[in-house]
């Protein structure tokens, strides 16, 4: 599944307090807090909020309103009229006391910049009718707008009514939200934000940006506005308890996670440091949790301290066996909605505060450099000097300063041992052996003439794999598109208005699984008839791109862009191309999007691929109510024994961690080497030798059947 095309930029870590980064080498358990890319979304990117010394600090909003339901559940419901309602209700919010604004963002993010997100959080989708997961509504007093990329244009077509105009992001001549409100807006408007569901970077950069027509960027911490409008229709928070991910999976113990990031804190000057990211809270605590569909997290911040750390999260969900766990690696559980008032309790002890600020929403960042205002000492903080801090022995300085700096947890998450490998290597085999009890039967439906829809494949699929042991959701929505649709590249079928699979026509299937040892994510593309000329070279280019990349050798500290042209060079030989990137980062039963690293076109994430990290490799091509195409496996980075090694440094290169065949009946043998044909057979082969031994009957002779070597004439 793709997800590269929010872009990355590379940002640039600035320390207050610290002046020198950090590199270790990938093969021991350190926390690499080296700088790195972040998501940028929607033309707002990295920069930092400056702040007023006045500002009052107000108390962060409860989080149980919250519930885990895929986005494809809450659709749009209702006609333009009930929409209109809701616009028309939201401006009049607008001239409130206390508000008195002139225009509204709505994003799609929650607190924690999280890309899946629980069912009360999706306020773009509620405002707006449009599901998918990536944009951000605009409301004026009388104009609505909302924008998204390339991979939900046609879905967004659909979705929107007459009240909204379709913003195109990324297309030639499409204004950025900013811009557009330069444009729409009288000089010295006021424009409203929720400044929890904003980075501070990517408030800082907005602010930025409307100043430039005098206008005036208002955080309203009190509540949020589309919530006011919700009411009592908004979904109730999720009550499933929170689980420990055993140790077996995760590789290493909280207490030496804990321990190391730690040694960090020291060497960077700092004296604790908050963690908002859901994953990263995770990962780095070993546990797992339930408040987000696909993705097993919890909704919780958490403040490691050189002494002591602070989970905030509802304690309802929190059972006695992952109590006893937190205490064992000395953490204590505070209310999720205290996180501001021990933000300024840190300041008030002198504290300097590890911020994240591509990751940390700006009200947490506002809260501390707010605080930091309050002690006369702190004059490094106020002119933003460069210092490094002179701690105590508990690691506290003379006053608070901030030390602004990537999440040191990210690119260490990413980065995985040998136990994570472990179980994302089996998993995968399991997972391999429900696509082809899936694809058996599939193929049989066709055959007899029985024309399943859409939906009714997603949901047999998802039944074959909870068959599985260890399953326990899907990784995303799975995409199930049928000819034209295939060519939405995030397509969601529902079951009022999908399609149903048409044996003459191509399609593709983008799923993934959750397991208690590893996530999964893959894409297959067949067709049941006779594919045309036309769509067997298509096919073939791409699969020519992902033989490419999964081939490719490179020189350590080669950042994923670079490798991006591998996945292309064959469609561009004949002016072909797709809008998305070609792999992204994948969690260890944990989010099947993650960073920092990427392999993409969008060539300003300069994080280095290290051995050990997941990516995929997916390259695709689409033709708009047409078809669509893409083939998609997962890859870990490996050492790679070359016969040089040119500058004295090391080289790397990929292993397979996913075993599916790719079918051949689409492969035009006219266009492949004899190399990639070698290819194409050393993987079926291994994809016999791993998965058959897990399968039986009709499964098993479909494994045979599509394992088969080719011959190039």
């Amino acid at each position: 599944m793709d997800s590269m095309a929010s872009s990355f930029s590379a940002s640039t870590t600035m320390l207050s307090c610290s002046s020198k980064l950090h590199h270790h080498h990938p093969r021991s358990f350190r926390f690499l807090s080296f700088s790195f890319p972040i998501f940028h979304k929607l033309g707002i990117g990295p920069r930092f909020l400056s702040r007023s010394p006045n500002h009052s600090i107000l108390t962060v909003r409860s989080s149980s309103s919250i519930t885990a339901k895929p986005s494809w559940e809450f659709q749009k419901k209702g006609n333009d009229h009930e929409e209109d309602n809701k616009l028309r209700a939201i401006r009049e919010i607008f001239t409130r006391p206390g508000v008195n604004i002139d225009a509204y963002i709505i994003p799609s993010q929650d607190a924690h910049q999280s890309e899946f997100i629980a069912e009360c959080y999706m306020r773009r989708t509620y405002i707006s009718g449009f599901t998918g997961s990536a944009g951000t509504a605009v409301v004026t007093k009388d104009k609505a707008a909302l924008w998204t990329d390339a991979r939900y244009f046609l879905q967004a077509e659909k979705q929107l009514n007459s009240s909204w105009d379709l913003m195109r992001a990324g297309n030639l001549g499409v204004p950025t939200p900013s811009q557009w409100l330069n444009t729409v807006l009288a000089p010295g408007c006021r424009i409203g934000i929720d400044p929890f569901l904003f980075s501070s970077d990517a408030a800082k950069e907005f602010k930025e940006d409307i100043s430039k027509a005098n206008h005036e960027l208002v955080l309203l911490y009190d509540f949020n506005l589309v919530d006011e409008i919700w009411k009592e229709s908004r979904p109730k928070p999720p009550q499933e308890p929170i689980r420990s991910h055993d140790l077996k999976y995760a590789g290493v113990d909280v207490s030496s996670k804990l321990s190391v990031l730690r040694s960090e804190l020291r060497n960077a000057g700092a004296s604790a440091i908050v963690i908002s990211m859901l994953d990263e809270i995770a990962w780095l605590l070993n546990l797992r949790g339930n408040d987000v569909p696909h993705s097993p997290v919890m909704y919780a911040y958490l403040v490691v301290e050189i002494d002591g750390a602070k989970l905030f999260v509802d304690d309802t969900k929190v059972t006695p066996e992952v109590m006893a766990h937190l205490e064992n690696a000395g953490i204590e559980v505070r209310a999720y909605e205290s996180i501001l008032s021990e933000i300024e309790s840190l300041a008030a002890k002198g504290a300097n505060l590890w911020l994240d600020t591509s990751s940390v929403n700006a009200a947490i960042v506002n809260a501390y450099e707010s605080a930091c205002y309050k002690y006369p000492w702190n004059s490094a903080t106020k002119s933003r000097e460069k210092r490094t801090a002179n701690l105590d022995s508990n690691g506290q300085s003379g006053g608070p300063c901030a030390v602004y700096r990537s999440s040191p947890v990210s690119l260490s998450k990413a980065v995985k041992n040998d136990a994570e490998l472990e179980g994302m290597r089996n998993c995968h085999l399991r997972d391999a052996a429900a696509l082809a009890q899936f694809w058996a039967w599939l193929e049989d439906e066709i055959q007899r003439d029985v024309t399943p829809t859409e939906v009714e494949v997603a949901d047999k699929l998802l039944e074959f794999r909870s068959h599985q042991d260890g399953f326990l959701d899907t990784s995303f929505d799975t995409i199930s598109g049928s000819g034209a649709n295939g060519a939405i590249i995030h397509y969601r079928a529902e079951s009022d208005s999908c399609s149903t699979v048409d044996g003459k026509k191509l399609f593709l299937l983008d799923s993934g699984g959750q397991y208690i040892d590893g996530t999964t994510d893959i894409t297959r593309t067949v067709h049941f008839g006779e594919p045309s000329a036309r769509e067997r070279e298509c096919f073939t280019r791409v699969l020519q791109g992902h033989i490419a990349l999964d081939q490719a050798v490179f020189p350590e500290n080669t950042p994923g862009f670079l490798l991006d042209a591998f996945a292309r060079s064959s469609l561009w030989k004949v002016g072909l191309d797709y809008r998305h990137g070609t792999g992204h980062g994948v969690g260890a039963a944990l989010n099947v999007h993650e960073g920092p690293h990427s392999i993409s076109f969008r060539f300003g994430n300069m994080t280095p691929l290290l051995r050990g990290m997941i990516v995929s490799n997916e390259p695709g091509y689409y033709e708009d109510h047409s078809f669509g195409i893409r083939i998609e496996n997962l890859l870990y980075v490996k050492e790679v024994d070359t016969p040089n090694r040119f500058g004295g440094i090391g080289y790397l290169g990929f292993e397979k961690l996913t075993f599916v065949p790719i079918q051949t009946k689409l492969v035009d043998m006219s266009l492949l080497s004899d190399a990639e044909v070698d290819w194409l057979n050393s993987y079926h082969l291994q994809v016999w030798e791993k998965v058959s031994p897990l399968l039986d009957g009709s499964a098993r002779q479909w494994l045979w059947n599509n394992t088969q070597p080719l011959t190039k004439l």
